[in-house]
Order: C-alpha cells, then sequence, then structure tokens
C-alpha cells in the first residue's frame, strides 16, 4: 500500500500506480494525483485493517508519518520511525558504535547561550527532526556560528509555514562532530527478518567543503558495485539495533577510509520528491515495487551494459539570495547536457526550487558544470 503525501508526486509513480492496480490511501493528494487516472483507492478503514494484516506501506514523503504512526499496529514500525525521525535519538542509539562521535542536544533557546569555545569545530548544526538539508549549517569559525544564528531567526517562522512539525521540527537542535569523507545517499529497506535490500545508492557531491546543499546526487555501475556489500552489511549492523521489519528508509552517511558513519535516516520513503525514480530512470528498477513486493534486485542484470555511463539527479535549488525571477529557463539548462532523461519543473514561485533533473552522460563536466552553477544565468 501507498500513502501519497506533499510535496511531489512523479508521472512515474503515477504510471506505476494505474498500471498494477497498487493500493492508495483515498486522501487529497491521492485524489489530486490520479486526476482521470483510475487508482486501486482504499479507505482509511481499509488500509488500517491492510496495515494489521501486516501488509508492507511505503509513503512518498515524510508529511504522511502521522497516518502511519496513528494507524500501523506493528510496534516495530512506530518504533523505527520514532528512532530515525529524531537525529539526537539515532544518535543515542548507535552511541555503542561510535563511542567518540560528539553530538550536543539542545533547544533553540539554549543556542544563543552557548559559546563558541567550548565547540569542538569543525561541527554540524541542524534541527533535531528534519530532511532535504534545510536549517544545516557546516561551523568553522565563530563568523559561521553567528551567521548561522541570525539564520535561524530569519527564517525558522517561514519552516513552521512550509513543514509539520514532524517534519521539520525548529525548537530543537543537534550539534555534531563533522563527518568527513564522500557522502552518499541510499534507498534501503529491511524485510520481514529484517535484513537490509539495498535499492539504490548514490553519491552526493558539494561545490565545497562548505557547502550543504542537495544539488547533484548520480550513480554508476561502479558506484553500485564498489558499495553494495559493505552497505548491506552496515544497515544489518544498524538494524541490530533498530528491529525494523518490513520497513523503507533513505540514509544520508559518509565514507571515509571504509569506515560508514550515518548523516541521518528518513523513514519509511526513498529518495524524497519522488527522485528516488533516478534508479528507475538509470537501471529501470522502481525501488518502490522491489519493498512492496519483496523483490531483490538482480544487480548483474541490471548493470549489464552500464560501464561508463553516470545517472545523475540534480535539485535545482534557488540561489541565496535568489533575484526577483520573472521566468526560469529550463531549455537553456537542457541545451548543456548531453541527455536529459527528465526535467521536472516546479512552482518556484511558491516553492524553494526551480525543479528536479535526471541525466545521462559519459561526461564528467556536466556534473562540475551544475554542481557549481548558482543557476542565475538562467533566470529571466
Amino acid at each position: 500500500m501507498i500513502i501519497l503525501a506533499p510535496p511531489y508526486v512523479s508521472e512515474e509513480l503515477k504510471d506505476y500506480l494505474e498500471n498494477t492496480q497498487t493500493a492508495v490511501l483515498k486522501n487529497d493528494v491521492a485524489l489530486a494525483a490520479a486526476g482521470s487516472r483510475r487508482f486501486n483507492f482504499v479507505d482509511d478503514a481499509e488500509a488500517r485493517e491492510r496495515a494489521a494484516r501486516g501488509e508492507r506501506v511505503y509513503t512518498t514523503s515524510e508529511n504522511a508519518l502521522e497516518w502511519v504512526l496513528k494507524n500501523v499496529p506493528d510496534e516495530s514500525v512506530s518504533r523505527a520511525v520514532s528512532a530515525m525521525k529524531d537525529k539526537a535519538a539515532m544518535r543515542r542509539l548507535l552511541q555503542s558504535v561510535y563511542p567518540d562521535f560528539f553530538f550536543r542536544e539542545v533547544s533553540a533557546a539554549e543556542l544563543r547561550a552557548l559559546k563558541f569555545e567550548e565547540l569542538p569545530c569543525p561541527v554540524v548544526l541542524k534541527p533535531s527532526v528534519g530532511f532535504f538539508s534545510v536549517g544545516v549549517y557546516t561551523i568553522r569559525t565563530r563568523e559561521d556560528w553567528l551567521n548561522a544564528l541570525d539564520d535561524i531567526e530569519k527564517t525558522s517562522s517561514r519552516w513552521s509555514e512550509l513543514y509539520p512539525e514532524n517534519v521539520l521540527g525548529n525548537g530543537r537542535f543537534i550539534i555534531e562532530k563533522y563527518i568527513g569523507g564522500d557522502e552518499y545517499a541510499v534507498d534501503v529497506c529491511f524485510d520481514d527478518r529484517g535484513n537490509a535490500v539495498v535499492l539504490n545508492v548514490l553519491k552526493h557531491d558539494f561545490a565545497s567543503e562548505s557547502d550543504v546543499s542537495d544539488r547533484l546526487y548520480y550513480t554508476s555501475k561502479e558506484i553500485i558495485l564498489e558499495n553494495l556489500a559493505p552497505l548491506t552489511d552496515f544497515f544489518n549492523r544498524v538494524n541490530g539495533f533498530l528491529g525494523a521489519r518490513n520497513f523503507p528508509a533513505h540514509v544520508e552517511l559518509r565514507i571515509d577510509g571504509g569506515r560508514i558513519v550515518p548523516v541521518e535516516f528518513n523513514p519509511m520513503r526513498f529518495a524524497g520528491w519522488c527522485s528516488t525514480d533516478v534508479a528507475f530512470f538509470a537501471f529501470g528498477l522502481r525501488t518502490y515495487d522491489y519493498f512492496l513486493n519483496g523483490r531483490k534486485p538482480d544487480w548483474e542484470k541490471l548493470l549489464a551494459g552500464k560501464d561508463g555511463i553516470l545517472y545523475t539527479m540534480i535539485v535545482l535549488n534557488k540561489p541565496n539570495p535568489c533575484p526577483p525571477v520573472g521566468a526560469f529557463d529550463y531549455d537553456a539548462l537542457c541545451a548543456k547536457f548531453e541527455r536529459v532523461l527528465s526535467m521536472r519543473a516546479m512552482d518556484f514561485r511558491r516553492l524553494s526550487v526551480f525543479g528536479f533533473m535526471f541525466t545521462e552522460t559519459r561526461d564528467r563536466r556536466e556534473l562540475d558544470f551544475i554542481v557549481r552553477s548558482d543557476l542565475t544565468e538562467f533566470i529571466r
């Protein structure tokens, strides 16, 4: 069963739901997404019965977590959701694995009272409950610290307008050690025995050490094969503490010298804004289908003929500060790339992004360009 929730439902997911007649919780988002399509809608009562029978549940965003916590009786699900959504709680849960890892949870009111000299910089400051790199700051200097505090004061009210408390909480923050190494975003699920099944591995590149944006993610045959075994072992170890069963998650982590350190866990979904579809564009793998139906990828078959090809998922986030925008030239941007698989234009007047872009290339220079571009050349 799938629960559709804001902010976005992709055409690829809509096609899947109509073609497979997978059960969809009937709500306003699902009705709007269906339009003239024929979805297999179920009401709240039937959805609860399905969940009680142990049917797997997938959500498109954490805006659906409130329904999950109220209606899915499986304690392993509610326990894993609660742990993953609270970054400090997850750090405490894994403290025996990372005994030397510094983290500290503080209230918003306590931030100003903290002395910069007490921080073992570099550190990262972020909401204890959050996603999409909202409210994330890398702190190396006193100036970084003061700028972060000022920005939180200016923008926290807008966070409350855009996201519910269970998706992004701005009342409590976590300060934690800056994690070095290469960053990855992974879609993983745990089967009915709690064994990890890795479904998607994306490398997350940044423009600089201070960059915390979600601009560029990409995958390839080489990235999958290099990381599949160690990531599977890592998630199995983590689940020894979590005890999750029949559970999907999107996990951001860093790998430094072979050591895997988690950055954050996002429960009941894969990559947000339906960007998990990058696995479908790249390898024909629908992550949510594999999870819902208990399938495991045949990577040898899926990766055949994919040598040297990079598949990207690009978040077209607005520059900060952003000049007045009359229009965004999507065609001019697409012309910069060898092959655009999908361009998802968004309502940039309402949202913080111009859209999401998926490409295929063998030319690394395309990635280097987009990760450094502030996109102002495409603003009209």
